[in-house]
């Protein structure tokens, strides 16, 4: 999956790689941004996606 924002690139990488720390802090941060309106549903959705097709600790 291509993905357009930084967070949800550096979210696949971390999933990626097993890290589940990152992975979640990401989770968290992109959640809170879309509670509190400071990003529009596009973000959200595109994590949701990658969430769904990135297996972790895949590697690929």
């Amino acid at each position: 999956m291509e993905a357009t924002h930084q967070s949800v690139r550096d979210y696949i990488a971390a999933k990626q790689r097993g890290d589940r720390a990152t992975s979640d802090r990401i989770v968290s941060e992109v959640t809170a941004r879309f509670a509190t309106r400071t990003t529009d549903g596009t973000e959200a959705a595109e994590l949701l996606e990658a969430t769904m097709a990135v297996q972790f600790g895949s590697g690929q």
